[in-house]
């Protein structure tokens, strides 16, 4: 499940990403409002994002936040991943943070793990497969 730091996260990328080319850097507030998202919470998200390489943050009377690379180039997967940490639901079928389940007697023969392995295959076909440039693409929201 989507944790709401994650939502959160996703909300603010994605009103970042309807700026307009070349425009002002976005105020910490203003994201807040737009993207309706606590302050406090948005504060620690926009560090870590920035951190990950996925904004750039401007200091000063007119600082705020741009994006670092076009949207088109900017994956929900990569996002969620910086918030959330792997995609998979298990961690035995984890690709970056792999770890045997605890109780599992055969890895090979494990139905659970087969199937967990599905689900994190297509969920990270689908949410890197989707840019902030498809998410906020205008026939995609009609969809």
């Amino acid at each position: 499940m989507l944790t709401q730091r994650s939502r959160y996260a996703l909300r603010a990328m994605l009103f970042l990403a309807q700026t307009p080319k070349g425009a002002d850097p976005i105020p910490m507030t203003r994201i807040a409002r737009e993207a309706n998202v606590p302050k406090k919470f948005l504060e620690l998200i926009l560090a870590d994002l920035r951190e990950a390489g996925f904004l750039i943050s401007h200091r000063g009377k007119l600082g705020g936040y741009t994006l670092s690379r076009p949207k088109h180039l900017i994956s929900l997967g990569e996002i969620i991943r910086v918030i959330e940490g792997p995609l998979a639901l298990v961690p035995c079928v984890s690709r970056t943070a792999y770890k045997r389940c605890a109780d599992c007697h055969d890895e090979a023969s494990c139905a659970i793990r087969h199937a967990m392995m599905r689900v994190r295959d297509e969920t990270a076909r689908i949410l890197d497969g989707t840019s902030l440039a498809d998410a906020t693409a205008e026939d995609l929201a009609a969809a």
